[in-house]
């Protein structure tokens, strides 16, 4: 058990801090080293570019630099460049349309660095000077253009940035990759109230004059309706009487029915009156009908309605 705790503590001691202690005094002298997924090494000796490592993984110093490997370290400098996907946006680039109005630009690209050497010495802040790069240009080709292309031809207007922008970029190292004009907008706040009430107008109208159409539209449909309506009344006033005529004509060819129809209309005619009605048998003396006919029964007295 001793052991096998004095063999793990000694592996332990060897693994985790003499062979990081020895592979550090190994990368001192200048014997390997490693390059990271898109980053770059430029070895600098005396003021001079002696060597860019660029591709990933384990690099053997001596094979790439020579003799100059076990200088560089104690004489020079390694600059570690990142050559990965950068990307910046840029908010409210003051323009000016064809008609005078101010503008505001934002305006989003995409750059990497394609030259250590010329992005380490050629410029100082590269990095500022591709933003200002792309303000500048963003002003000087997309001011003076028609508000109507400013706020429909996105694609047209970053292709120019692009274009213009490329050329000197290069000049820093830099390579720039897709441009593209993400938001363009109004600075003035008195001119975007101007418009939202110009808006507001426009809307009130088009909603008066389609309530207006739809009032019209039914006003003609009522007015068709109700022309049509009184057409057929007045036909059916004009055809009844021939109706009528035609069928009190088919009902007097039988006495029977022609009789017992007029007396069913009469008898309902006297119940829309409202008038009492009293039944005297038929065998009755003549003298009750006289008498039932000089003293008339009296009428309820109808109840008011509340």
């Amino acid at each position: 058990m001793i052991e096998f705790i004095v063999t793990a503590a000694v592996t332990f001691i060897a693994l985790f801090i003499i062979v990081p202690i020895i592979l550090g005094i190994i990368r001192l002298f200048g014997i390997y080293t490693t390059v990271q997924e898109r980053t770059c090494r430029v070895y600098i000796l005396f003021g001079k570019v002696i060597a860019v490592l660029d591709e990933p993984g384990l690099h053997i110093l001596p094979l790439k630099l020579g003799p100059k490997a076990f200088l560089v370290h104690f004489f020079g400098k390694c600059e570690v460049v990142d050559l990965s996907l950068d990307q910046e946006y840029l908010r409210s680039q003051p323009v000016n349309s064809e008609e005078g109005a101010p503008m505001g630009i934002g305006i989003w690209y995409e750059m990497a660095i394609t030259d250590p050497i010329a992005y380490l010495f050629k410029n100082a802040d590269p990095r500022g000077s591709l933003s200002a790069n792309v303000t500048n240009a963003t002003v000087r080709c997309l001011s003076n253009m028609p508000l109507e292309n400013m706020l429909e031809d996105r694609h047209e207007m970053s292709q120019t940035v692009r274009t213009e922008v490329s050329a000197k970029s290069t000049t820093w190292g830099y390579s720039v990759g897709s441009v593209y004009i993400r938001k363009v907008h109004f600075r003035d706040t008195e001119m975007i109230r101007q418009i939202e009430a110009k808006v507001i107008n426009r809307l009130r109208q088009v909603t008066a004059a389609i309530k207006q159409s739809g009032a019209n539209e039914v006003s003609i449909i009522a007015s068709t309706a109700e022309r049509q309506a009184a057409i057929e009344f007045a036909r059916a006033s004009a055809i009844r009487p021939a109706v009528v005529g035609a069928t009190l004509q088919k009902i007097a060819q039988d006495p029977k029915v022609e009789q017992a129809l007029f007396e069913l209309l009469e008898i309902q005619r006297i119940q829309e009156a409202g008038m009492p009605i009293t039944i005297v048998p038929a065998n009755s003396n003549p003298m009750l009908s006289s008498f039932m006919a000089a003293f008339p029964p009296k009428q309820p007295q109808q109840q008011q309605q509340h």
